[in-house]
């Protein structure tokens, strides 16, 4: 690791990513390939076609937008500014799963698949059931899939050294058993308890061995599924999105730079009014040195998934010096912008701890309430 180290901060943020060289803004800290990653359920059920194992879009641009606004006929101009190979897709010999090339199938293989291959043809088989259970427990928007869990089990049992890879899962932020307990449950709903013993014993129809008994256990489970819970970080593929990027990066005219503008507008509200915000291929991964990276609600990181797959970077936002933590946002834009108040309890009821970076300290004045607006929100989640 060049540039940061991984140090404990405290008891409660456990561990931290620290710089060891001064970045500038923009400048990389790091890209990593996940541990293991996963599309989420629901959106492999609604076709947006992924590699099974990195998650690329085995769709091209043109495809993807005739899809999400239901418009077969959308031309897009300048494709060849940004164009998908498909001609490396392929798939496996026994289960028809689909990659994007030979590279990803071998390593889906070596680490999790040799386990999991089954019949998708076989409304019965356990995977299947699982899918299938899990599907009427989380609907969209989702958080998480069922099969990042599955997967991180195969890994360990797969892997050449089980003891290893078990330590290296066990690695990631763990809490005790009761702050394990409330975020599977914020996770699954009121009926966590008996949903999560059928979610357990429906994985163990899937893949079962020596090397996983301790997270199979209902104790185990429990911390296995928080665990994906708070330190899965979400991936959002889009060949739309990174046409547009490449488009807008082309140098024209001022009038072909309107007429763009208004083009790339019309596809968006095309896509809006049929397909809504789900646009990406999205999905979920562990990844080892990212996952270290604590919250901060004034950031000087952020990461971004600029490959078209689920490979991730981490990028500096503002000017990082040595010693100085790395930190990203949990929230998004649009959370990060309402008051203190509002932030603190959507991180505590979200991933249960209270902020106390320096912007919530130099705000710690504020009053505990929202703003009108947030409270409108919050009386009509109320009424719901």
């Amino acid at each position: 690791m060049e540039g940061f180290e991984i140090r404990t901060t405290n008891s409660k943020k456990g561990k931290g990513l620290f710089a060891t060289k001064k970045y500038d803004k923009g400048d990389i800290i790091l890209e990593e390939d996940p541990l293991v990653s996963c599309q989420f359920t629901w959106n492999a059920a609604y076709k947006y076609l992924a590699c099974d194992y990195c998650m690329r879009p085995l769709e091209t641009p043109e495809q993807n937008v005739r899809r999400l606004s239901c418009k077969p006929d959308i031309v897009l101009p300048h494709a060849s500014c940004f164009e998908i190979n498909l001609e490396n897709v392929t798939t496996c010999d026994e289960c028809g799963i689909l990659y994007c090339c030979e590279d990803c199938k071998q390593k889906a293989y070596m680490t999790y698949h040799r386990a999991l291959c089954y019949d998708t043809t076989d409304a019965q088989h356990p995977i299947m059931v699982l899918l299938e259970t899990w599907k009427q427990m989380h609907y969209p928007p989702e958080t998480t899939s069922i099969m990042l869990l599955v997967r991180i089990l195969a890994y360990i049992e797969q892997s050449p050294n089980p003891t290893v890879a078990a330590a290296a899962v066990k690695n990631f932020c763990h809490r005790t058993v009761n702050e394990d307990a409330e975020l599977v449950h914020k996770l699954l709903g009121e009926q966590f308890t008996e949903q999560l013993n059928t979610l357990r014993e429906l994985t163990a129809n899937v893949i079962n061995g020596d090397h996983i008994q301790e997270f199979l256990t209902p104790e185990g489970f429990c911390s296995l599924m928080a665990l994906v819970g708070t330190n899965g970080q979400g991936i959002g593929t889009s060949p739309l999105a990174m046409w547009v990027n490449s488009v807008l990066e082309l140098t024209m005219s001022d009038d072909e730079q309107q007429q763009i503008d208004l083009f790339i507008d019309k596809l968006y509200q095309y896509v809006e009014e049929e397909s809504g915000t789900f646009l990406n291929t999205e999905g979920s991964g562990l990844y080892r040195l990212q996952s270290a990276c604590n919250h901060s609600c004034a950031p000087n990181a952020e990461s971004s998934f600029p490959y078209g797959n689920h490979r991730i970077q981490l990028k500096a936002i503002k000017p990082i010096m040595p010693g100085d933590e790395i930190c990203i946002s949990y929230l998004d834009e649009c959370s990060l912008q309402r008051s203190r108040h509002s932030r603190q309890k959507e991180l505590a009821q979200n991933y249960l701890f209270v902020c106390w970076c320096e912007r919530c300290l130099s705000q710690a004045s504020q009053p505990d309430c929202t703003s009108e607006e947030e409270m409108s929100e919050e009386e009509l989640d109320a009424d719901d």
